[in-house]
């Protein structure tokens, strides 16, 4: 069984990374982990979904094949050029929402509904605004986080940042953790239904 081989890959994708590689995109998802998504988003009926992230749309494009009919998801990132191109990838489907904001800010003003699956694949929501996205997911619900192990783009110092991250989730009482060192590096956790 070869983990690089992914059948049934979404429509968008090779679209996707092919604008990817034209405008220079330096910060492209792995397929394992939107594989992975694709997996964990379709297991949930009626999904609300968040993304913090968004760049140029790899990750959504797995996690909108995995949506159900009546799912949906929020895309966050704060570049407006990425965003417009998003967009226009995504613009007849109904269930995807991209929001240009500063995530930080827009998860400390949130108040909607609470989440099904989080992706943070940004700085907010992974390493800033930690307790107030973990509080933003409902029971039995997932977290997940990648590029956990190692980056060739870590600037220096990250390392020690990312383990301080992992040691901290590992104190969490409310969430069940498993560790993967898979793909980029992938941390999953699920909100205890009784904590």
């Amino acid at each position: 069984m070869l983990d690089t081989l992914i059948p049934k890959k979404p429509k968008t994708l090779a679209q996707i990374q092919s604008k990817s590689q034209e405008i220079g995109f330096t910060m492209p998802s792995d397929e394992l982990t939107g594989a992975l998504l694709r997996t964990l988003v379709a297991s949930k009926l009626n999904a609300n979904i968040l993304e913090l992230g968004t760049g140029v749309g790899l990750s959504l494009s797995w996690i909108v094949d995995g949506l159900g009919q009546h799912s949906k998801v929020t895309s966050i990132d704060n570049d407006p050029s990425l965003v417009t191109l998003v967009q226009d990838f995504f613009k007849e489907d109904a269930r995807v929402k991209i929001i240009c904001d500063d995530g930080g800010q827009w998860i400390r003003n949130y108040s909607g509904t609470k989440f099904d699956l989080i992706f943070a694949d940004a700085w907010p929501g992974k390493y800033s605004e930690l307790e107030e996205i973990l509080d933003l997911i409902v029971p039995g619900g997932f977290y997940l986080i990648d590029d956990m192990v190692r980056q060739p783009n870590w600037p220096d110092g990250h390392d020690k940042i990312a383990n301080q991250l992992i040691s901290k989730l590992e104190t969490r009482d409310d969430f069940l953790m498993t560790k993967m060192n898979w793909s980029t590096g992938i941390i999953m956790m699920t909100k205890k239904v009784d904590p």
